[in-house]
């Protein structure tokens, strides 16, 4: 079933359907942590879903915004939230394939490339997936892979461009090799914590397109007090 809901405490309203699937603090976490500046004038977000990092970004920076995103059902409510808002002149959303980037955009146009991407490897077995193909291809790398992202985001930035991801902890070692190979040098990385004394389960990183060597990793971010309530940096993100 369709909602409006208010996009935490900021002054923004965004569409979703729990039958798909709703907002997450990923999209919060990604946007608190990429890299902006009075430089920053184009930004692209890969595989965006219902556009809530578009949506959040518009409160931090007066840059141009795109959003692509494949599945059309949430690519309509995405379209419904920017209207709604009135940011209709900021975000530009698209609907696309990710893997198909040169039929929307020019190379090197961009200078900012984030993505919350699908987390879980796919290997055409059905019965690790849901039910519901719109869950699947956002959780499963079906329609869209690690691979496919790095390779999108190197084909978008300019020179010196920055690349902002969050994804899997179990796959730290996989995803900053590939972005090495790739030319995405890492130079920024923040492990997420659900509560201290707990595995880290996510993390975000910030590559720079032909970046010089010298990785930066911040303290890690924990989520959760030992009762159960947002710690307050979290809070802050929420605007509260």
């Amino acid at each position: 079933m369709k909602q409006k809901n208010r996009l935490l405490n900021y002054d923004l309203t965004i569409f979703q359907d729990d039958d798909y699937f709703k907002f997450s603090l990923d999209s919060l976490l990604l946007s608190n942590f990429v890299t902006l500046n009075y430089r920053t004038k184009n930004i692209v977000d890969l595989a965006t879903g219902n556009a809530p990092i578009p949506m959040l970004l518009s409160k931090k920076t007066k840059a141009k915004i795109y959003g692509i995103e494949i599945q059309n059902c949430i690519y309509e409510l995405g379209v419904e939230s920017v209207k709604y808002n009135e940011l209709d002149d900021r975000i530009k959303l698209i609907l696309g394939d990710v893997r198909k980037i040169g039929k929307y955009f020019s190379s090197d146009s961009f200078d900012v490339v984030l993505c919350n991407p699908p987390y879980f490897s796919y290997n055409g077995d059905k019965s690790i997936i849901n039910d519901n193909d719109v869950k699947s291809i956002a959780r499963h790398e079906i329609s869209l892979n690690i691979n496919d992202v790095l390779k999108s985001a190197m084909y978008l930035l300019k020179n010196g461009g920055n690349f902002a991801m969050v994804h899997r902890s179990e796959r730290f070692i996989e995803i900053i090799s590939l972005m090495r190979k790739m030319g995405l040098e890492p130079k920024k990385v923040q492990f997420i914590y659900s509560k201290k004394g707990k595995n880290s389960d996510l993390f975000l990183i910030e590559g720079t397109k032909n970046g010089k060597t010298g990785l930066k990793v911040l303290p890690g971010l924990v989520v959760y007090d030992d009762n159960n309530n947002y710690n307050l940096s979290i809070k802050k993100m929420f605007g509260e």
